[in-house]
């Protein structure tokens, strides 16, 4: 009973509409601070600081402390795939009325999940890794090939270098928007920082949303065959 009753106790946390749309602001993987949340979720700075408290007590959060500043961010990955498998059933619902044609800016278009790629670039991006062979399918995960390994190099990607981390190399997250898995895990989230800092994406303030440049379109072009 003790797992049954946290597992309570914490969907009553992550569910309740205040905290909901903090930990859903969140899902951009910046931190923010308390008042920033408060104005996110609409309520008074007071609240804010009670909502985030009872969730920094379930670890659902954490704090870091620069200046006088206090930021507020996800515990660990797991907490922001919690939060976005949620948004699932929500897609799942509208999914009736959404419209099949590909709008070139948005959310839905390309964004970020906590700190890796996904929308419908994100979901493109990694569709194409697996047509050519750079990627397979392997239960919950991706297996990434000696052939992937030699064009992550490209980005200054190394095997080696994820050797001693304790968080999974790669995880098939399910899209929201599109209901087809995007990359994430440790892979994903080195590639999306390697990219950003290559020009591909240009992140929007206050928002999940990136842009993909006119640079990052030719070269997904012309290394993954994609047509943005």
């Amino acid at each position: 009973m003790e797992v049954e009753e946290t597992f309570v106790a914490i969907s009553a946390l992550i569910c309740e509409p205040v905290r909901a749309k903090m930990l859903w602001n969140l899902l951009d993987g910046r931190a923010y601070t308390a008042s920033e949340l408060a104005i996110a979720a609409d309520v008074s700075a007071t609240s804010a600081s009670n909502h985030l408290s009872k969730l920094l007590e379930a670890d659902i959060i954490k704090v870091e402390v620069q200046g006088r500043h206090r930021y507020f961010s996800f515990s660990t990955p797991e907490v922001a795939y919690a939060i976005e498998a949620l948004a699932n059933l929500a897609s799942d619902q509208m999914s009736q009325k959404r419209s099949r044609q590909v709008l070139r800016n948005g959310v839905n278009y390309c964004r970020t999940c906590y700190d890796h790629l996904a929308g419908y670039v994100g979901v493109s991006i990694v569709e194409a890794m697996e047509a050519k062979g750079y990627l397979v399918k392997c239960e919950k995960e991706y297996f990434v090939t000696e052939k992937g390994w030699k064009w992550f190099g490209q980005f200054d990607i190394v095997q080696k270098e994820f050797k001693n981390s304790r968080r999974p190399l790669t995880r098939q997250c399910l899209d929201w928007s599109e209901r087809r898995p995007h990359l994430a895990g440790r892979l994903g989230s080195v590639f999306l920082e390697k990219v950003i800092h290559r020009q591909w994406f240009k992140r929007v303030d206050f928002s999940r949303e990136l842009i993909v440049t006119a640079k990052g379109r030719q070269e997904l072009y012309e290394l993954l065959g994609i047509d943005l």
